[in-house]
């Protein structure tokens, strides 16, 4: 390590877009793998399906722990990201939202494990929640305001409600191949649009 001031007054250099590219499709992969394997899934599956050699994988996350943090974090950036996209190209809000929605469960099958993972740290877990509920439940809300100012759906969701209830229905598909999770949330979305 370096005592002196050589670094002093120098900022950290953004990263190269290739290299930011890079590092989100290793996370892509780990998500995918963590979806189909859990948490616990080998390195070497996830460093095979990004196309990079484990030591990639060590060199930016050093332990499971910073892996599962990572891929959760650029999960809840890319729902939060999605939702104002989805509302500007779907044909309706309704349909925005109920693609946000599934977006959402996939976020929300990757991210079982995350407390077992995180065990011996519960404030980073409580970090973690707080950072999903701040960046999650205001796009959540923005489209269900989008589609009961429509006239497509009850006007009464609270989104922090709705996302429970999601994420209550997921709960099962970890431990039953059988369960359905995408259905049952999909009833649930139907559920919420207005007689015609």
């Amino acid at each position: 390590m370096n005592d002196g001031d050589g670094g002093a007054g120098h900022t950290a250099r953004p990263k190269r877009a290739d290299a930011r590219r890079n590092k989100e499709t290793l996370l892509d992969a780990a998500a995918a793998i963590f979806v189909t394997s859990g948490v616990e899934a080998p390195v070497r599956d996830i460093a095979a399906r990004a196309g990079v050699g484990t030591g990639t994988i060590y060199r930016h996350f050093p332990t499971r722990a910073d892996l599962i943090i990572a891929v959760y974090r650029h999960q809840v950036e890319a729902c939060a990201e999605a939702g104002p996209i989805l509302l500007a190209t779907c044909a309706t809000p309704h349909a925005a939202l109920g693609r946000w929605i599934n977006l959402f469960v996939d976020f929300l099958v990757t991210k079982h494990g995350l407390a077992a993972a995180l065990q011996s740290d519960d404030a980073g877990f409580d970090t973690l929640h707080a950072y999903f509920l701040d960046r999650l439940v205001p796009v959540c809300a923005q489209l269900l305001e989008a589609a009961a100012g429509a006239g497509e759906i009850r006007s009464d969701m609270d989104a922090l409600e709705l996302m429970r209830g999601v994420g209550n229905l997921c709960v099962g598909a970890d431990s039953d191949p059988r369960y359905d999770a995408r259905r049952l949330v999909e009833l649930l979305i139907a559920g919420l649009r207005l007689p015609r």
